[in-house]
């Protein structure tokens, strides 16, 4: 039951962003699968994802650390800007932080000390967005 429920999952999820699988227009046949010469390889080797985990993981119970948390871990990133000479914009620098690896832990990290100072210390947040 979980691995038909898994496969249905996977293959709606498939569909929607790859070309592993074409949907078939025939009514019964969910979907139909593309020769393996255009499928992806799979990565194995992920030797960041202990600590991404642990990022994930890691609950916020203490308000001092929460308002450091929120304190280091800036709302947007500070690297975007536009360039501007004499009031015409040259050019834009797009956001740099979502090349950083843990981008997506620490903002949840974040997120999780902003919920813990909003619901659990009944804090005013405002002053960290």
């Amino acid at each position: 039951m979980a691995d038909a429920i898994r496969t249905t999952i996977k293959e709606f999820v498939f569909s929607s962003w790859s070309s592993e699988y074409l949907p078939t227009h025939q009514p019964g046949i969910s979907l139909q699968k593309v020769p393996s010469k255009f499928q992806f390889p799979k990565i194995a080797f992920a030797p960041l994802k202990p600590l991404k985990m642990l990022l994930d993981n890691w609950e916020v119970k203490n308000a001092d650390f929460a308002r450091v948390l929120c304190q280091l871990i800036p709302a947007q990133c500070p690297f975007e800007r536009d360039v501007k000479v004499l009031g015409k914009v040259l050019f834009h620098i797009p956001p740099l932080c979502k090349l950083n690896p843990f981008y997506d832990q620490l903002v949840g990290l974040r997120f999780r000390a902003l919920c813990y100072l909003a619901d659990e210390c009944g804090e005013d947040i405002t002053a960290y967005c």
